[in-house]
């Protein structure tokens, strides 16, 4: 009985350190990656400028589309596109030999009158001192003094005719109405130029300005003369404009109205994209630096380390950028810690060394 006593004893205490040796499910330990080379920082809620943002073209200030102004042959093309033009320089000539035909004849119309006024001033100089002679009478000195006045009204009528001649004239030579570069040729040497269809596109480029629609609920709040920045995402650039010019009048589909906002950046293109940001204030956000962000093909997060030193890929939420940092909406905390240089060394999971 003793001895049966004792092998109970014996396996019990058997079973008991063999219990004590196993791990209880979910108690095992995890082996993590030591991860080095990076460097964390910790994010605190800062005051933000809060803007409405809004996208734009961008235009030259002035943009001249020539056309026309008579019908006629195309005799000459002295530029082509991108060259730099000023004003009153000729861009193109239409033949004017008919148009020079009738500069010559309105010439000669403007000599004859001429002569005819010169010889009605002297008919009249003369009855006049018969006049005045008492040697005629009234009625014929007031019949002398009227072929004079109509002489006078001939001549000025030819010289009319005359200058509008000329003026036809000037028409058959393009010139460029103001400084800036040739952006646009429609018409070749020898095609038919017609009045009003455009030929030439000249645009001012020492001045830009970007167009931009923007929610009505800002309508009242702007003001001419704001000041707004402008991101021109193409050439990387962002730069200060002002506020030229509010059109009152509301689209009633998309409920916004149109700005138009000056720049000062000889750079740009006609038609380029811009992004127009209208300041509205302060607010309180979260903003982590642009290269702190990882995108693993649709997901956006950032690396969080925990006071234990464990890494873990965070999904967030980005706002607006504010230079080189990124607002975060949703998905951090203030006070938590990240990783934001050496991004590429964390790995989800591991643990800071």
């Amino acid at each position: 009985m003793k001895r049966l006593l004792s092998i109970i004893f014996l396996a019990a205490l058997l079973l008991m350190y063999s219990c004590k040796d196993k791990v209880k499910p979910g108690t095992a330990g995890v082996k993590r990656q030591a991860v080095t080379g990076v460097t964390m920082t910790e994010i605190h809620p800062v005051q933000v400028d809060e803007y409405y943002e809004t996208s734009g073209t961008v235009k030259a200030k002035t943009i001249s589309v020539i056309a026309s102004r008579v019908m006629g042959t195309i005799t000459s093309v002295k530029v082509k596109e991108g060259d730099r033009v000023h004003a009153g320089q000729v861009l193109m000539t239409i033949d004017d030999r008919d148009i020079a035909q009738r500069v010559k004849a309105a010439e000669k119309a403007v000599e004859a009158a001429k002569q005819n006024k010169y010889l009605s001033d002297i008919t009249y100089q003369r009855y006049k001192k018969l006049h005045d002679e008492k040697a005629i009478s009234q009625q014929e000195i007031d019949q002398i003094e009227t072929q004079k006045k109509v002489a006078d009204m001939e001549y000025e009528k030819a010289r009319a005719m005359l200058a509008e001649a000329q003026v036809h004239h000037g028409f058959t030579r393009i010139t460029a109405p103001t400084s800036g570069v040739v952006t646009e040729k429609k018409i070749e040497l020898g095609s038919m130029a017609v009045p009003g269809i455009p030929i030439l596109t000249v645009e001012d480029n020492s001045y830009f300005r970007i167009e931009a629609n923007v929610d009505e609920r800002l309508s009242g709040k702007l003001k001419i003369g704001m000041p707004v920045d402008v991101i021109i995402d193409s050439i990387g650039q962002k730069t200060k404009g002002r506020l030229s010019e509010i059109i009152p009048a509301v689209d009633p589909m998309s409920r916004t109205f149109l700005i138009k906002v000056d720049l000062k950046m000889p750079s740009l293109k006609t038609g380029i994209y811009g992004k127009v940001l209208i300041p509205e204030g302060k607010k309180e956000a979260i903003l982590v630096p642009q290269k702190a962000i990882v995108e693993k093909g649709q997901l956006v997060g950032v690396y969080v380390v925990d006071k234990q030193g464990v890494i873990t890929y965070r999904l967030i939420k980005a706002g607006k950028k504010y230079g080189e940092q990124v607002e975060v909406l949703s998905g951090l905390n203030g006070g938590e810690k990240i990783i934001v240089d050496g991004v590429e060394k964390a790995v989800d999971g591991g643990v800071v060394k």
